[in-house]
């Protein structure tokens, strides 16, 4: 049983406690926030649990294995710094870092400390992302590569309002790549590996993150087209384009449909059923990499790249962050 505290008391951590309970591997032990009656608040529905106010402390306790870091993104690595300083193991939710020089700098400290160091992306988890990759022989060579995750920000209008929303503020390392974008780029990058090159192209708020941009992926023989935006619903499917067929993806993020579509021939659902939670997966993978004693593990590559990749895109596009000034 892997004892677990928790950083955040949002919908998100909520959602991740509750799907981590339902594999069974996981007691949920601690809570933070950055005061007591907070904690307390989030986590009179899971007591008992033990709260904190003080990152240090929890880090240093023995009432945890892991900790979960579902704070503002500009937090991710100097929180897990703490605690992998004191020989925990980090589930951080995406993106686990601000840029490529402090997701490194996490991975070599990880490494250090022997402790395992895990990306909460859930879409590369769930069962139909197998599907896809199981799937994608049977497209004979690839050539167009479309995904998209587009969807109108509920906090939009505030920051419209003239309000301060952290989704729209570089202040917490945000805006439609950092948030939403990393979805599918880092489906991508899991199902084809590094590319060759990279373009992006965007529109900035003029809180100076992006509202919404665009992706190409360059490889040898075909180019990976990633959508992505925060002031914008989109409701077409992703597609994986062959010469012999093409996959079409149903909500990128979680696969809720996989469909095959091979020429003269009819249409195949090949859509297996998931757990209504998603998250319940990446929660199951962690689980596994601990019980094996795993430090050193597949995810932490495709973080580094999706990284690499999303800090020269914000270069490109002019996005800047306080976080990397302080890298």
């Amino acid at each position: 049983m892997i004892r677990l505290g928790v950083i955040g008391t949002n919908w998100i951590t909520d959602r991740f406690i509750n799907a981590a309970l339902s594999t069974g591997h996981y007691q949920l032990t601690a809570v933070y926030s950055r005061t007591l009656e907070k904690a307390s608040d989030f986590a009179s529905k899971y007591e008992p649990v033990k709260c904190y106010d003080s990152l240090d402390e929890l880090a240093n306790s023995d009432v945890i294995d892991a900790v979960y870091i579902a704070s503002p993104n500009s937090l991710h690595a100097s929180q897990a710094k703490v605690f992998i300083k004191a020989g925990k193991h980090v589930i951080g939710e995406k993106p686990l870092a601000s840029n490529i020089t402090d997701v490194q700098e996490l991975v070599e400290l990880a490494a250090e400390h022997q402790v395992l160091l895990f990306e909460a992306m859930k879409a590369i988890y769930v069962p139909n992302f197998e599907v896809i990759k199981k799937a994608l022989p049977k497209l004979g060579r690839l050539r167009k590569v479309y995904f998209s995750y587009c969807q109108y920000s509920s906090r939009y209008q505030k920051y419209l309002d003239g309000e301060n929303p952290n989704t729209f503020n570089p202040v917490f390392s945000n805006g439609s790549l950092m948030d939403i974008g990393v979805y599918p780029l880092s489906s991508a990058i899991s199902l084809f590996g590094e590319p060759n090159s990279m373009t992006a192209q965007g529109s900035l708020l003029d809180s100076g993150v992006d509202a919404h941009g665009t992706l190409v992926l360059h490889y040898p023989e075909f180019d990976a087209t990633i959508a992505h935006s925060k002031v914008s619903d989109g409701f077409i499917a992703s597609e994986i384009q062959g010469e012999q067929g093409t996959l079409l993806i149903d909500f990128i993020s979680e696969c809720h449909s996989v469909k095959l579509c091979r020429r003269d021939e009819p249409v195949v659902d090949l859509t297996v059923e998931q757990d209504e939670n998603a998250m319940r997966y990446e929660a199951e993978e962690f689980a596994r990499l601990y019980s094996e004693g795993s430090v050193s593990h597949e995810g932490l590559i495709r973080t580094q790249i999706v990284s690499a990749i999303t800090t020269q895109a914000r270069a490109i596009l002019g996005v800047r962050f306080p976080a990397d000034e302080q890298s």
